[in-house]
Order: structure tokens, then sequence, then C-alpha cells
């Protein structure tokens, strides 16, 4: 069961009868039992996933099995799956169980996809390292001492260690591509509205998007294509059609690439991701590819402009989280002020504390003008100018992250260290447009590294394609 580590491969063996889905979950099962000190599920589907395979089964059987049928998905723990609890991994959310699934789960489910789990995360996605959680902090397979990312490091681990064989996780900014490349797995933010946010406990609404990791480009393609498209339950969904991603991989025409040069000769860059990233730049252009430095002079201003605008999103999204209605509520209150304030004070964790108060703050009438509206006029400025980049290149290149996984701790007590791990991955998150994060070596630890491409709005086709022939690339290397 070893050789399982792409879907082809687990359909090979189904297609042979070599296996059946209920001895697949149960190598997955004994897979999470095995190397349960990496704590990245939070909680096992075990007995619910096993009656899921038996039923799937049967459906093999009589030939009316789904295309997803043998793929085993993990979920991270803020997307809602109907009867299972999802509580954020926040102690605000306690014991709270979902009355209804998230469109992009159903869409998976209906394709006969097995869920076997939900995965821990930083605390309602907001982290980079996935230590602020109630649950204690997923370790990176790789080693132990090193953080996975965040906010969906369990997600990345999950894949990582061959613990299902993919993992949905969310991306605000940055959040499903910077524990990719901690962990060496593939991960994608697909354009924002690409897929519903139905069912997704929101942290900033106008930036959430559900994305995926995997092992390889086809099966990250394949779960793509089975949750995108329009969704009755969410008007903020595209209404665009959606191409079979996973059928249109093959990458064979000279490309235009542009590469951001306030990113490559950043002071925060590690030598080791450059020297790798310039490498990837150079064997393209001796492939034929035009390849091309550009400015991008609004690079000091993403990442104030992210945190401004997710802040204040997230000071009103978490709102109604109050120990009224569902979830934790304290029992030191006397009156109806106390149970709001002690509630609060107890339920959430520092980090989203403090981006309530710094949300809070921007979104007060003295400081609104000031900050959040000036924000959005930024926002605008680097959405135009990253579209308009893409207008005239197919592509952008840049490192997915400044450092490979650091230790645990590091940054802690220093929170805008902590914020500049997002330094490169919150400009697709702010323009809304795709980026996926692929392996692209390892530094002299053996840390993986991480490159990520970006094209624009609802062209992960194309992003997909590209990605597949660098992945090929290097694997032949």
């Amino acid at each position: 069961m070893e050789k399982f580590l792409s879907f082809d491969e687990i359909k090979k063996s189904l297609e042979k009868k070599e296996t059946d889905c209920k001895a697949i979950v149960t190598y997955y099962l004994n897979n999470i039992k095995t190397k349960a000190q990496l704590n990245a599920f939070v909680e096992v589907y075990g007995p619910s996933a096993l009656e899921q395979a038996a039923a799937i089964d049967e459906k093999i059987t009589a030939g009316k099995a789904g295309k997803l049928a043998g793929m085993v998905v993990g979920i991270k723990d803020v997307l809602c799956y109907q009867g299972h609890v999802a509580n954020a991994s926040s102690k605000i959310l306690e014991g709270f169980e979902s009355q209804f699934t998230a469109t992009a789960i159903q869409r998976l489910i209906d394709q006969d996809a097995i869920i076997i789990g939900r995965l821990n995360c930083d605390e309602f996605g907001m982290g980079s390292s996935n230590e602020n959680t109630v649950h204690g902090p997923v370790l990176n397979a790789l080693d132990e001492s090193r953080v996975p990312g965040g906010s969906s490091g369990g997600s990345a681990v999950a894949v990582q260690a061959n613990l299902c064989t993919v993992s949905l996780g969310t991306d605000t900014g940055g959040s499903v591509r910077q524990p990719a490349a901690f962990t060496g797995v593939i991960g994608i933010k697909p354009t924002y509205s690409r897929v519903s946010r139905f069912g997704l406990i929101a942290y900033a609404s106008s930036f959430d998007t559900i994305g995926v990791f995997s092992r390889n480009v086809r099966d990250n393609a394949l779960i793509l294509e089975t949750m995108a498209g329009p969704d009755e339950y969410d008007s903020t969904s595209s209404r665009k059609p959606v191409p079979a991603y996973s059928n249109l991989l093959h990458f064979d025409k000279p490309a235009k690439i542009a590469y951001l040069k306030e990113t490559v000769h950043s002071d925060a860059l590690q030598p080791e991701i450059k020297a790798h990233t310039m490498q990837v730049l150079d064997n393209l252009k001796n492939e034929g590819h035009q390849v091309e430095e550009v400015n991008f002079p609004l690079l000091d201003y993403v990442l104030p402009t992210y945190y401004i605008l997710t802040t204040a999103e997230a000071s009103s999204n978490l709102s109604r989280f109050d120990g009224v209605k569902y979830g934790y509520r304290s029992s030191n209150a006397h009156n109806l002020e106390s149970m709001y304030k002690l509630t609060r004070s107890e339920g959430f964790g520092e980090e989203v504390k403090r981006r309530i108060m710094l949300g809070t703050f921007v979104l007060s009438a003295s400081y609104y003008d000031a900050y959040f509206t000036k924000a959005q006029k930024v926002r605008r400025l680097i959405k135009e100018f990253t579209e308009n980049l893409l207008t005239k290149f197919d592509y952008i290149v840049l490192p997915t992250t400044p450092s490979t996984a650091f230790k645990f701790g590091e940054h802690s007590n220093d929170p805008v260290a902590m914020y500049l791990e997002d330094l490169f991955t919150v400009q697709a998150s702010v323009s809304g447009v795709p980026s996926i994060s692929i392996p692209n070596g390892k530094d002299e630890n053996g840390l993986p590294i991480g490159l990520q491409i970006m094209t624009n709005s609802f062209k992960e086709a194309e992003l997909y394609a590209f990605a597949n022939y660098l992945s090929e690339r290097a694997a032949t290397n």
C-alpha cells in the first residue's frame, strides 16, 4: 500500500481489483495512528469513513461510482461537514456541530470522495506557523522541531506524511501556499470566487479562498475542477464555466514570464531560496521562454494593506461569536455584559484578539478614512498593477516564502516578524488572482523550498499546465 502516493495509482489498483476503498481507508487510518505525534488531525472520522468506503465499493462493483471513488480527503477545521464538529481550532466554538455541509465538500462527496477527518489549523485561519491553535501545534514531518507553516498546517502535513490522498485548506493571504512550501507539497489558491465559500467559517470574506494540497498537479487539478463553479448559496461565487483542469495539463508553447525584482533581491530572502528561484528562471530562459525582470514598486504596501483590510473584516466577522446561541460561554459571568466580555476574552486566543483589536481600531470613526478607506484604494492599485502585468506576461514567478520552515517559538514574541512570512504570498490574495506553490528543491538543512507561480484570474488551466511542466522537469533532474 505504500505505493499509493497518487490518485492515478489508487484508481489502477481499484480497476485491477488489487484493493478496495475499505482497505485504502484502513491504510490511511493506520498511518494517522502511527504518526499521531504530528498532531495533524484533531478528529478522525474512522467509522463514517469506513462506512462511506463500503458503500463506494458497492458502487464500483455496480459500475456506478463517481470519478473520485477511492480518493481520501482531509478537511481543514474551518469547513463545515454536517453532523460533525467544526471549531476553527478555537475554544470559542467548543462543541459546535455543523448543521450543513460546505458546498466544496459536498461536491467531492457527490463524486464519491471519502472524508477521513478534520485537520488542525491556526485559530480562525490567523497565523503563519500553526502555533495559534487550541489543539496544540502541528509538527513538520521532515523536522519535528520546525513549524509546518500556517494557517493550514494540518492540511499540509496530512498530505506530506501520507495521511490522506489530498486535503483542503483555506488561503486568505498565503495559508495554503506557505505551508505547501514549508512541507514540500503542492498547494493552490484559486481565483477569488472560483470556489464557493458556503460552509467556510469566515476570517476575511473578500480574501478567503478554499484551496487544495496534493503530492502532484493532476490530483490537485481534479479536486479543484470538482469543487469549483457557481453556487446558489454563495452570491459571490463566479458563474464562469469550469474547465476540466486535469485533462489540460499539456504545456508545449513558449511562455512570457516575469519575475519581480523586489522579491528576488529582497533583504528578507534566504540566499538558498534566491539561488533556486534564479536557477529555474535561467533554465526557462535557456529553453526558449521569454523571461524578464520587472519592477513591483508597491511591494512595501502589500502587507500593510492586507493586514488593515483583513483585520477589519475579521473584527466584523468574529463579532457573531459571543456565547449567546452556540459554542463556549464563560461560567464566570454574572450578568449579560460580563457574559459577552468574559466569553470573548476567554474563548479567543491571543492572535485572534490582537487582530480583532486592530480591525476595530481601523474601522473606528476617527481612523476609518485614514486607514481602511486608504487601504481599499491601495488594494485597487495593487490589483490593477498585477492584472496589467499579467496582460503582458503569461506568468509571474517568485519565491513562495522568504525563508524555509523556521523553528517553533522563533517568531512567537514578534508578531511583525511572523507577518513578514506572508510577504510574497499576499500579492495574489490582495489581487484575487490564482497562485500555486510547487516544490523547488531543498536548502542545506534538507528543508523544502517553494516556487510560486501567478497568472490572471480564472486561468487555472494554464497555471496547472505550467506548474505540471515545471514539476515534471524537476522530477527528472
